[in-house]
């Protein structure tokens, strides 16, 4: 099968994905017997830019004046059989939405107050 990816997981279990679109310049290591690339990373390995990136953006929203009672990110997420995980590009732009969120009656500003107030 054209366009397959093959991770295997720290405890060998394999996952397939759909490959990300053009990869000119890349090299295969190898195909197994349907076609599909075997990727040069485990598929915890090819995640672990994506998870600093989203602890990086966490910290980056959490932190500072704004104190959300809620942080949402969501990544598109793109997986190639070398580079591993990519933040997935929408358009012209990288893919990232935040929702930030308050509880009603609590501003930015106010301090925060212990659970049981």
């Amino acid at each position: 099968m054209e366009g397959l990816v093959e991770f295997t997981t720290a405890d060998g279990a394999v996952i397939t994905v759909e490959a990300a679109g053009d990869e000119s310049g890349s090299r295969l290591v190898s195909r197994g017997a349907d076609g599909a690339v075997q990727a040069t990373r485990t598929f915890e390995g090819a995640l672990d830019g994506v998870r600093s990136a989203a602890s990086s953006a966490l910290r980056v929203f959490r932190d500072g004046s704004l104190r959300p009672d809620a942080v949402e990110i969501e990544f598109g997420v793109r997986l190639t059989a070398e580079a591993g995980a990519l933040i997935a590009k929408s358009a012209v732009e990288g893919h990232l939405l935040v929702k930030l969120s308050w509880s009603p009656g609590r501003s930015a500003d106010s301090p925060e107050t212990p659970a049981g107030s």
